[in-house]
């Protein structure tokens, strides 16, 4: 999966728009979506080119700030270029996400506005997050603002990764009967100017071809590892460790992509942990490498996960569930 993030604010460090960014960023990545953040300001010569990467992308957020009047100018610009240069037939496909922070008034106003135009590309959007702060640094320290963050972040992966369903749009009639505006007619000394955002895409090209193949390169290790790692969580389990007296048993995660059982067993206040063949157990639990890489992230515990239904099948003695994220604590 791939999402770019498209920062329309100004760059200055108490914008608090940047926060929220950087920390949905950082979620995607240990959800293993590949990110690429697009800072505007610093295309603020070749915004028009930039309407060529959305293609790329199977989901994107459009981050901007409120400014004295609505949203800043360099988001307007890139929302004009995607209207002029954009391809509509791709965008179709694209969903959406508005970010929109403030230290002033008009925040959700900037939020719908953001949708509407969205929807009037063609595209499909997703419910977005805006909020006034007036200080940027409640965003890095404030446990329930970094929680909406986080979890804004998951429902983008979700709603990108399921495809999720919305009703047709009024304004998608619209550009369907308006249509791309006609082709621009360009006088010589236009056409030169334009050459060299031509230029400039094929430098934006060449770098998302570095970061195509890095990705390629990745997913391949990654998928060495799911084929049957011997290791993988073994460390991580023995870091979280707090040993408990009141906490003992054999638990057995039986992960989808593994060969072999991931067996905990935890006495006396010791652990044990490895693969293998486990015919005996206090409980076993079924689920996919998703899930465990959100218990080992921290994301989420064994008992949420049971309680969610993201197990798909458990057995055993249920109540010591919850003595096992009381001895394994993994933290973010």
């Amino acid at each position: 999966m791939v999402i770019h993030i498209y920062y329309g604010g100004r760059g200055v460090i108490d914008d608090p728009t940047r926060p929220v960014i950087e920390r949905m960023q950082k979620v995607l990545e240990e959800l293993r979506v590949s990110v690429v953040l697009y800072n505007l300001y610093e295309y603020k010569n070749t915004i028009p080119t930039l309407s060529q990467t959305v293609k790329d992308a199977d989901g994107i957020v459009l981050a901007t700030t409120v400014e004295w009047f609505g949203m800043g100018g360099y988001m307007l610009e890139f929302l004009d270029a995607l209207w002029q240069f954009g391809d509509k037939s791709r965008i179709a496909q694209v969903y959406m996400m508005p970010i929109v922070m403030s230290k002033t008034y008009g925040e959700r106003q900037v939020l719908s506005d953001l949708s509407n135009a969205w929807e009037t590309l063609g595209g499909r959007t997703l419910t977005g997050l805006s909020g006034y702060i007036d200080n940027a640094l409640d965003l890095e320290v404030n446990p329930d603002y970094i929680s909406l963050i986080e979890t804004q972040a998951e429902k983008l992966y979700r709603g990108v990764n399921q495809r999720e369903k919305t009703f047709p749009s009024s304004k998608n009639a619209l550009t369907e009967r308006v249509g791309a505006p006609d082709p621009l007619k360009l006088s010589v000394p236009e056409a030169e100017q334009l050459s060299k955002y031509v230029s400039d895409e094929n430098y934006v090209r060449t770098q998302k071809e570095d970061i195509q193949e890095l990705a390629v390169h990745f997913k391949d290790i990654l998928s060495s590892e799911d084929a049957g790692s011997e290791e993988e969580y073994i460390d991580d389990i023995r870091r979280a460790f707090r040993p408990s007296p009141g906490v003992s048993g054999r638990f057995v995660c039986s992960i989808e992509e593994k060969k072999n059982d991931l067996v905990i067993e935890i006495s006396g206040g010791k652990l044990s942990v490895g693969y293998g063949k486990a015919d005996s157990y206090d409980i076993r639990m079924s689920m996919d490498r998703a899930v465990m890489e959100d218990v080992i992230s921290g994301r989420m515990s064994f008992q949420r996960a049971f309680m969610t239904g993201k197990m798909s099948g458990m057995q055993g003695e249920f109540s010591l569930l919850g003595g096992l994220d009381k001895v394994l604590v993994f933290t973010r």
